[in-house]
């Protein structure tokens, strides 16, 4: 009672955007396309734990990473913790890097992520160059650009939750 006399106003809490964006992120991620678009598909479940990450460290930390790593490999079939160890390794990294600064800009926000989805693609080639996979070379890269340019959209539509 006395708090709402102050003038105290308790800040939202993200639970509900970060599962609605999950879900509207693991639907784009496996809706189906045509064979020449399907590789043009940005990273979006990438892009939406990238974002919760850097903008609500206090909920969303490396065992959220882990976790939505996970799920997209379950999405998409890939080998059980492939994107789950890419995921982890990116936010730590991302987290480590950006610990010590209060203020991230839309830019700064921008530059960490096309240094992540580049690290992510690039963890993802030397992984299937282990392993022996057979993929084609130039269709793993597709992705970036799309990525690249879908992130600023995702910022925009999820920042009212940043803190």
């Amino acid at each position: 009672m006395l708090s709402a006399k102050i003038g105290y106003s308790k800040s939202r809490d993200p639970l509900f955007p970060i599962i609605i964006s999950i879900l509207v992120a693991s639907v784009l991620t496996v809706y189906p396309l045509s064979y020449t678009f399907s590789g043009w598909r940005p990273c979006f479940m990438f892009i939406v734990m990238l974002f919760w990450v850097l903008c609500q460290p206090t909920w969303c930390g490396v065992w959220f990473a882990f976790a939505t790593g996970i799920f997209t490999d379950l999405l998409l079939d890939a080998p059980l913790g492939l994107n789950a160890f890419s995921f982890v390794v990116i936010t730590f990294i991302a987290r480590y890097l950006t610990r010590e600064r209060r203020i991230m800009t839309f830019m700064n926000l921008w530059i960490i992520t096309i240094l992540g989805v580049t690290a992510y693609l690039t963890i993802t080639f030397l992984a299937h160059i282990m392993s022996g996979t057979d993929f084609v070379f130039t269709r793993h890269w597709t992705p970036w650009f799309p990525t690249v340019v879908v992130w600023p959209i995702f910022y925009y539509v999820l920042k009212r939750w940043r803190i």
